[in-house]
């Protein structure tokens, strides 16, 4: 009664932060796991899409294209129901955390795909003529030469694509994943306390996010210079 007599009174509780700390760290993790096997997936589908839409084939070239055309157009939330609610009426299931792993990095590929093929296309030509001089195949043309000196350009890109999905977690508490801002909430509905818990997540968020834009940076110019 104390405590929601401090919580209407707008006073601050340092006993529910407290409170609140353990389910706090579990809520980390699972955001910061969410983020780091995200990140993998879109990093990885990305240079695949990127890949593809430079294919020769036309018949892979539009169909990928379409793909991700379709996923970057759609609420990443939109997609999240669509893979947890109407495919397992399909007979594809999975739980809450690796559909909300699987969704942020499936719909952050197609944009990290995009980076890639800026990568890609500013890498010189001169460097595709003396592949070509020098006789290279295709795959090791790809591996040795071009990739290489792409991934070097994109990655202060694709750091800010971490940043920015990190912000996109608590968009999975909408398919019950326990990410920082669902404990908050479940929280503060147990307390009434929402001003504790909630500004609590919102500082994570920020020592969270602002040394990894620092790293960004010094990558930046680390790889420019």
């Amino acid at each position: 009664m104390t405590r929601h007599l401090a919580a209407a009174g707008g006073s601050w509780d340092w006993s529910a932060v407290v409170d609140f700390l353990p389910h706090f760290w579990d809520g980390v993790l699972v955001t910061l796991r969410v983020l780091v096997l995200g990140s993998l997936i879109s990093f990885a589908l990305g240079l695949v899409w990127a890949l593809a839409l430079r294919a020769p084939s036309r018949w892979l070239r539009w169909p990928v294209g379409a793909f991700t055309e379709f996923v970057r157009n759609t609420p990443l939330l939109v997609q999240l129901f669509f893979l947890y609610f109407v495919l397992p009426e399909w007979g594809v299931q999975f739980s809450a955390l690796t559909t909300g792993i699987v969704a942020i990095g499936l719909h952050y590929s197609t944009y990290t795909a995009q980076v890639y093929r800026a990568g890609i296309d500013a890498v010189p030509v001169g460097q595709w003529e003396a592949a070509r001089a020098l006789s290279l195949p295709r795959r090791r043309t790809w591996t040795v030469v071009i990739l290489p000196q792409a991934v070097r350009r994109v990655v202060p890109a694709l750091g800010n694509y971490v940043i920015a999905m990190l912000k996109d977690t608590p968009l999975l508490a909408g398919i019950g994943v326990l990410e920082l801002l669902q404990r908050a909430r479940l929280e503060a509905a147990d307390t009434f306390q929402y001003t504790e818990a909630l500004t609590v997540v919102g500082i994570a968020f920020v020592l969270i996010a602002y040394p990894s834009s620092l790293l960004i940076r010094s990558l930046e110019r680390r790889l420019v210079h």
